[in-house]
Order: C-alpha cells, then sequence, then structure tokens
C-alpha cells in the first residue's frame, strides 16, 4: 500500500495535475512500451500487444480541490470550488495552498464563532462559497507568495485501519493504483493496452474525452470509486455497495450504461477466477466510461468500481480485499480481451 500512499497524498486538483503527474508517470514508465502526455494533461501509456485489438483503461488522477479567487486586505483567501463538496464536511478542515511554495492553511467559515450565535443562526447551512483559508500571514506576506489562480488541495496523511485504507483523493487514486498494479500482473495479452491517467474527470470527463477520441478504442474500462453506504443512516435498498464484499462491476449511473456482454464476460472472469464481485447500479454521478463510451463511432465501455466509504472527503475508506479483487479482475480481464464479439 505504499504507493497508493503515496498517490493519495500527492496534490493534483482538476487542471493542474503535473505533480501528481509525474509521479504517476514514474511508475508506468516502468510496466509499458511508451508513454505520452497529449494536450489536455492526459497520461497515456501503450503496452503493445498484436494490434488485433485496442483496451482503454481509464483512471482519472484529478481530485477534489479548491482555486484560489481572491485575497482580502487581511490575508484571507477566498476560494472556488473546483469538483463538488460537502459545505458540511469542510468546517475546521487543514488545507494546503500551492503557491510559490506550498503554505499549510486552514479552512473557516466566514461567521461568528459557535460560542456567539444566536439558535436561529447556528441552524443555519453552511455553503461552500461561506469559507475562507488562513495561512497565519498578512496581506502583503500573502500577495507574495499565492496568486489569484493558485490551488489549493485539502491536507490529510493516508492511513492504515487493518483490513481497511483511508485518505483523501482515493476518488480516483485508488483507481489509478488499481490499473498500475494490474498492468504489473498482466501475464500474456493480446491487445493492445493503453492505460490513461486521465485529468478533470471532477468538472466532466474531459480528459477521458479527448483521450478515447485520440486512441479510439474497442473496449473501454473506466476505473473509479462508487459508493459504500453500509454504515448507519439510510434504507437498506439505498447501499449501492458494501465494504468487504468484493470489486462492484457497474451495470449503469448517471452518464454510461455498461456494455452488457462486457459485463457478463466480467461476471464470468470473476466466478471462474473466485473473485468476489457484486453488481452495482449508481443513481446520480458517472466515469470516465461515459466519456468513452460516446467516442467516435462508440465504444463497448464499461466501469470497474472499488466500493468506497465517505466519497468526496478526507477520509474516503476502502477496504484492501477490495482493491485486490478489482486488480485481479481487470487483470484476468486484459489477457482474455481478444477474444469475443463486443457488438450489440
Amino acid at each position: 500500500m505504499e504507493l497508493l500512499k503515496r498517490l493519495s497524498e500527492t496534490p493534483g486538483i482538476s487542471g493542474q495535475e503535473q505533480t501528481i503527474r509525474n509521479l504517476i508517470a514514474g511508475e508506468m514508465g516502468k510496466l509499458v512500451d511508451e508513454t505520452t502526455t497529449d494536450v489536455l494533461g492526459n497520461l497515456i501509456g501503450q503496452k503493445k500487444g498484436s494490434g488485433k485489438r485496442a483496451v482503454m483503461i481509464s483512471a482519472h488522477m484529478d481530485e477534489i480541490g479548491f482555486m484560489v479567487s481572491f485575497i482580502d486586505d487581511k490575508g484571507f483567501i477566498r476560494i472556488m470550488p473546483v469538483g463538488g463538496f460537502d459545505a458540511r464536511a469542510l468546517f475546521a478542515q487543514r488545507v494546503v495552498v500551492h503557491g510559490k511554495q506550498d503554505l499549510p492553511g486552514v479552512l473557516a467559515l466566514a461567521t461568528k464563532p459557535i460560542h456567539l450565535l444566536d439558535p436561529e443562526e447556528a441552524k443555519k447551512a453552511p455553503k461552500v462559497s461561506d469559507y475562507f483559508v488562513d495561512v497565519g500571514m498578512g496581506k502583503e506576506q500573502v500577495d507574495q507568495l499565492v496568486a489569484i489562480g493558485d490551488s489549493v488541495t485539502m491536507y490529510r496523511e493516508f492511513s492504515d485501519l487493518g483490513e481497511l485504507v483511508t485518505g483523501k483523493a482515493l476518488d480516483d487514486r485508488v483507481g489509478v493504483y488499481v490499473m498500475l498494479k494490474a498492468l504489473e500482473r498482466v501475464k500474456t495479452h493480446e491487445v493492445d493496452i493503453y492505460a490513461v491517467a486521465s485529468t478533470q474527470e471532477e468538472v466532466g470527463l474531459r480528459g477521458a474525452k479527448t483521450s478515447s477520441f485520440g486512441i479510439d478504442p474497442e473496449i473501454g474500462v473506466a476505473l473509479d470509486v462508487t459508493l459504500a453506504s453500509d454504515i448507519p443512516g439510510g434504507a437498506e435498498h439505498e447501499k449501492i455497495t458494501s465494504l468487504g464484499k468484493g470489486v462492484a462491476i457497474k451495470i449503469m449511473d448517471n452518464y454510461s450504461i455498461s456494455n452488457p456482454k462486457v459485463v457478463q464476460r466480467l461476471k464470468e472472469l470473476a466466478e471462474q477466477k473466485h473473485i468476489p464481485y457484486q453488481l452495482e447500479v449508481l443513481p446520480r454521478g458517472g466515469t470516465d466510461a461515459g466519456a468513452i463510451q460516446a467516442t467516435k463511432s462508440g465504444v463497448a465501455a464499461v466501469t470497474i468500481s472499488v466500493p468506497t466509504r465517505y466519497v468526496h472527503t478526507v477520509v474516503e475508506t476502502c477496504d484492501k480485499s477490495d482493491i485486490e479483487a478489482a486488480i485481479n479482475l481487470l487483470a484476468a480481464f486484459l489477457e482474455v480481451a481478444h477474444e469475443g464479439d463486443f457488438r450489440p
């Protein structure tokens, strides 16, 4: 899990993925025949086969975060969200402002202290726009180190929780981890494999759209997290997936309906190789598969998901056995992906 720890802790919001891309490039370069980076910043590794069929794997490397939008006369930094946040999860969190140097800071609400709030004020739900960053400096110092457009990322160390792991940006650094480990584990393959660490997924699947257009694959596999709502609160039928019950094979979400033949092949492989799996129907949200599927004349696309609790927080949590199942299923599929016809 040392690699997953580094992936989790390395910064890279949508549109500013250069630091995380450099880390992934160093690892991917050991596993593929060649790597390239396109104009949108996608890192693309090619592992050559017989040329019979192209399979694209996509795991987005961007994380949700913020961008500096204003610095007031006291040095407090106002921010714009890059990706979707639950404002309730942001209070009293620590962040890093990536200016001319990395500055530690705290997220705070532009409101009175809790001790001074009257009951009605205390009931008011916070909005992301209510937050600012305090880096402990006055305006003159901040202006020397921070500029409008600099990125701000959440700060949280990756931790081992026994059977589980937790940290920031496991959405979707765990998908990147699964991709790299599966490339390492594949024994033989006839398909040309294109492994993509995609950009700007959190703001509209943009990197997957451009990279899949350039690759023009016959099959596309998105790697991402999905909701594990196996915690107190919510109805049984709303749980989507549970930790520890295996990799999730997505049937559909708000952006894509998985190719039924690819889904069936994944189920067969999981059963043949005794890989635990669960089926996923997600009513909201989507993955890179939504962009890949609609490329050119169409792609047979599917998503392989890692069940994750507390998505889009700094304590995203996965089960190690589910991660291992995802690696094994992807590697098994790549070894036989040259077989079969996935057209309707």
